[in-house]
C-alpha cells in the first residue's frame, strides 16, 4: 500500500494522536453533532421514513443479489445512448483506463468533482505521474489538496479543517487576502477554480447512483462544480463503483429522499444531475462520455454471502456521524480514504484482511450506526463476522492477563444481573449521580465531564449521552 493505506499496527499510534489534539477533537465534536442533530430534524418531518427505509434495502438486495444482469443492463443502455464503458478489476486498471483517456483527448489538466472512488484507486497520484495536472473541483477537496491531506469524511472531506485552518491554508497557498468569513473563502476558491473549469480538457466526476434501466448516472451537490465538471470540458469520464447501481428510474425517488436527510439533514441538496450520454445536437456538454465501472474488491466481497450486505452502502456517512469512536479519533486516524463503520467493513474487503485486520476491533458495537443507516446495514454484525474472519487468518498475539480492577468489576456485573433488585438499584444510583456529578452542555443531553474517577477517565476521550428521562422498567410496569 502507498500513503493512502496504513497498516494495522499504526492505528493504534494515530488515534492516541488524534485524542491528544484538543484543536482537532474541538473541530470533529461540533460539525459531527451538527449533522447528527441535522439528520434527525429531518427524518422526524418523514412521516413514511422507515418504509422508504424497507424499500431502498430490498431495491439494493434485488441489485446485489443481481448485480451481473443490472451491469450488463447498465452497459448496454450507456452505449446506447453514446457513452463508452470502461471494465476495470483493480484499482491499477482503473487509473490507467483514466489516464489513457486523459493523453487520447490531448489533456493537461483535469478538474475533478468528488469522488471516493478516485480516492480509493489514487487516480491524483497516477495522473500526475502521466504529467496531468488534476485539480480538485469541490471545496472541501480543494482544501485537502492543497493541504496534502486525504478526506476525513465521506460527505464532507474537509470535516476536520476550522474556518481559521482554511484561512490560513488559501493565504499561503492560494496567496489571498486573510479572511475567515465563509462568503469571502468562498469566493477566493471561486476565482482560483473559475479559469479551471473553462481550459481544462478532461472533466472527471463520481456517481451517486446509475440507473440501469436507462444507462444515466446521477450525482448530487450543494456547490454546483459538479456540472460544471461533468459539462464544461470536452470530454466527461465518470468513476463509478459496480455496487451503485439501481434498477429503474422510478426508484430514485426513493433514494433522493433519503441520502440528503441521512448525510447532511437537508430535504434535497441543491443541485441534483442526471447525465444520459455526451451532448446531442443542440445541446451543451462533453462530446465525449467515458465510464469506467470500478471492481477493485467489490466481487471479492459478493463471494461472501454474510458480507454481501456491506455493497447496500449509499455512502450517506450517516454513520460516521453517530459513531463514537469515530467522533473522537476522525476520519484520519482510520487510515485509509473510508472510514467510520462503514469504513471498518468495506477496507478489508478492498485492501484484504492482513492490511486493515484492526478496523473492525476499532468498534464499540453500540448499534447506533445500525439505527441511522438509511439502508439497514446491519454494521454491528459484520464487523463481529470480519473479527472472526480476521482471528482465523491473522490471529493476533496472545493478549496478557487483565486487570485485577477489570476482573473484579466483571465480576460485579454479573453478580448483579443475577439479582433484579440489585440491577434496578445500580440504575437508580447510576442516574442519581450522572445529574448531580456530571457537567453537562446545555441542553442537557450529553455529559462533558465528570470530576471523579474512574469516570472522569472515560469522559477525556469521549462524551456519555444523557440517561432516559423514565427507566425502561418503570415503564414496562
Amino acid at each position: 500500500m502507498s500513503e493512502t493505506g496504513v497498516h494495522s499496527s499504526e492505528i493504534h499510534e494515530r488515534l492516541k494522536a488524534a485524542l491528544a489534539d484538543s484543536h482537532l477533537q474541538e473541530a470533529y465534536r461540533s460539525s459531527t453533532l451538527r449533522l447528527y442533530t441535522h439528520r434527525l430534524k429531518a427524518t422526524q418531518e418523514l412521516t413514511d421514513f422507515e418504509r422508504l427505509r424497507e424499500q431502498a434495502r430490498e431495491l439494493k438486495r434485488e441489485v446485489i443479489e443481481h448485480l451481473d444482469f443490472y451491469l450488463d443492463q447498465f452497459a448496454r443502455n450507456v452505449e446506447r445512448a453514446g457513452g463508452v464503458v470502461h471494465w476495470a478489476e483493480t484499482a491499477e486498471q482503473a487509473s490507467a483506463t483514466v489516464v489513457e483517456i486523459c493523453q487520447k483527448a490531448g489533456a493537461r489538466e483535469v478538474v475533478k468533482a468528488k469522488s471516493m472512488v478516485g480516492e480509493e484507486i489514487e487516480l491524483n497520484e497516477a495522473l500526475e505521474r502521466a504529467g496531468i495536472r488534476p485539480v480538485e473541483g469541490d471545496l472541501g477537496e480543494l482544501i485537502l489538496q492543497l493541504a496534502g491531506e486525504r478526506p476525513a469524511h465521506i460527505v464532507a472531506p474537509a470535516i476536520h479543517k476550522t474556518r481559521q485552518d482554511v484561512a490560513d491554508l488559501f493565504a499561503q497557498k492560494l496567496h489571498a487576502e486573510r479572511t475567515e468569513e465563509p462568503e469571502r473563502l468562498t469566493a477566493i476558491a471561486r476565482r482560483a477554480l473559475r479559469e479551471v473549469f473553462a481550459r481544462a480538457g478532461v472533466g472527471l466526476s463520481g456517481a451517486n447512483f446509475a440507473v440501469a434501466e436507462t444507462g444515466s448516472l446521477v450525482v448530487i451537490e450543494n456547490e454546483g462544480n459538479i456540472r460544471l465538471a461533468t459539462t464544461a470540458p470536452p470530454v466527461h469520464v465518470a468513476l463509478v463503483g459496480i455496487e451503485k447501481l439501481i434498477p429503474r428510474f422510478a426508484d430514485l425517488a426513493v433514494f433522493l429522499r433519503l441520502l440528503a436527510r441521512s448525510g447532511t439533514g437537508q430535504k434535497l441538496t441543491s443541485y441534483t444531475s442526471i447525465l444520459t450520454g455526451p451532448r446531442r445536437a443542440g445541446e451543451d456538454g462533453p462530446r465525449e462520455m467515458h465510464v469506467v465501472l470500478v471492481d477493485n474488491g467489490r466481487v471479492g466481497a459478493l463471494a461472501d454471502e454474510k458480507m454481501r450486505e456491506a455493497l447496500y452502502c449509499i455512502r450517506c456517512g450517516a454513520c460516521l456521524n453517530a459513531c463514537p469512536v469515530y467522533r473522537k479519533i476522525g476520519g484520519q486516524a482510520y487510515g485509509w480514504v473510508y472510514s467510520g463503520p462503514i469504513g471498518a467493513l468495506i477496507t478489508p474487503q478492498f485492501v484484504g484482511i492482513g492490511q486493515a485486520r484492526e478496523l473492525p476491533f476499532a468498534s464499540s458495537l453500540c448499534g447506533a450506526c445500525r439505527e441511522v443507516c438509511p439502508v439497514k446495514i446491519n454494521i454491528p454484525d459484520l464487523l463481529l463476522h470480519l473479527r472472526s474472519k480476521a482471528q482465523q487468518t491473522t490471529p493476533a498475539p496472545r493478549p496478557q492477563a487483565s486487570p485485577l480492577s477489570e476482573r473484579a468489576s466483571m465480576r460485579l456485573w454479573a453478580w448483579a444481573m443475577q439479582r433484579p433488585w440489585a440491577y434496578a438499584m445500580g440504575g437508580w444510583l447510576m442516574r442519581a449521580g450522572l445529574k448531580t456529578l456530571g457537567r453537562w452542555d446545555s441542553p442537557r443531553q450529553w455529559i462533558r465531564r465528570f470530576g471523579w474517577f474512574p469516570l472522569s477517565s472515560w469522559t477525556k476521550g469521549r462524551d456519555l449521552p444523557a440517561p432516559a428521562p423514565q427507566p425502561f422498567r418503570k415503564r414496562w410496569k
